[in-house]
């Protein structure tokens, strides 16, 4: 059973409704936000085994082999070529991977090179298995890395027999987070009650219910603005959506946070008492 805890905007109180959550779930917890990592640093995990990421190629240029004509400078949209020094060199950071310039090279002398773009980190908490990923700055493929840190969650899950994994997914709508929703069984949306928190939980639940996911969502902060909270519970009404949980605003929440202590709350851990009930009703 994978459970996934997504947000259609940052912010919400994603992670820290997961951190709760991870100590309760018992089995492999997993942080696909690996552009903007945070949840390791509320579990401190002891680190066990780094495994390095390759992104898409992108251009090298070989040297020796440069006859400096300038045509990957002229070429380049993206502005990667910089020449310097008498030789011309890739930022990695501006190369889009496109392969032009690879292609138009009239002596052979760029290559196409996958590097690190970033790790992925298997390790251990007090409350299970944590696999998390770290995307170098600037990088792209995010979603493909999302989708590996799952497949060794995955791995994990089967070696040792857990039964659940736990997923605190990437923000928004975009590729990580539908590589976030793969393969998920139940997704919690974590909604603010401002207008543009209720917009981006539409959005995400259009996302959930296209993947056939069951939805669920927690209303975070609910007492904050008490009439968009209630648009939220009407849009839930009319779509037959379970809310597990109203957490009104704690104002010792930052504070817990700041002291890298979880947030644990009553509200937030029967919403998980909730799920849990209802996966034994599924299964059996």
């Amino acid at each position: 059973m994978q459970i996934a805890v997504v947000s259609g905007k940052g912010g919400t109180g994603k992670t820290t409704v997961t951190s709760v959550f991870a100590t309760l779930c018992g089995g492999v917890i997993v942080d696909c936000d690996v552009d903007a990592p945070n949840l390791h640093i509320l579990l401190k995990p002891r680190i066990l085994k780094e495994i390095p990421f390759t992104g898409m190629r992108k251009a090298k240029i070989i040297d020796e082999m440069c006859e400096r004509c300038g045509l990957c400078e002229d070429l380049c949209r993206f502005d990667a070529i910089n020449f310097d020094d008498d030789r011309y060199s890739v930022d990695v950071v501006r190369c889009e991977g496109c392969g032009f310039c690879y292609r138009a090279c009239p002596n052979d002398a760029i290559e196409m090179v996958s590097e690190v773009r970033g790790k992925i980190f298997i390790s251990e908490t007090e409350y299970g298995p944590f696999v998390y990923a770290k995307l170098e700055p600037g990088e792209e493929n995010s979603g493909l890395l999302v989708h590996e840190v799952k497949r060794v969650a995955e791995e994990i899950a089967d070696e040792r027999g857990f039964d659940t994994i736990l997923i605190d997914g990437a923000p928004g709508i975009g590729c990580p987070v539908i590589a976030s929703l793969s393969k998920v069984d139940k997704a919690v949306v974590v909604a603010e009650p401002t207008l543009s928190g209720l917009s981006d939980m539409e959005r995400i639940l259009m996302l959930i219910e296209h993947f056939k996911i069951e939805p669920y969502v927690i209303i975070n902060k609910f007492d904050v603005n008490l009439d968009v909270s209630r648009e939220i519970e009407d849009f839930c009404k009319s779509r037959n959506i379970p809310i597990v949980a109203k957490v009104p605003f704690y104002d010792d929440i930052p504070t817990l946070i700041a002291n890298l202590k979880i947030p644990i709350k009553d509200e937030i851990v029967k919403a998980w008492r909730e799920l849990s009930c209802m996966k034994r009703l599924r299964r059996g």
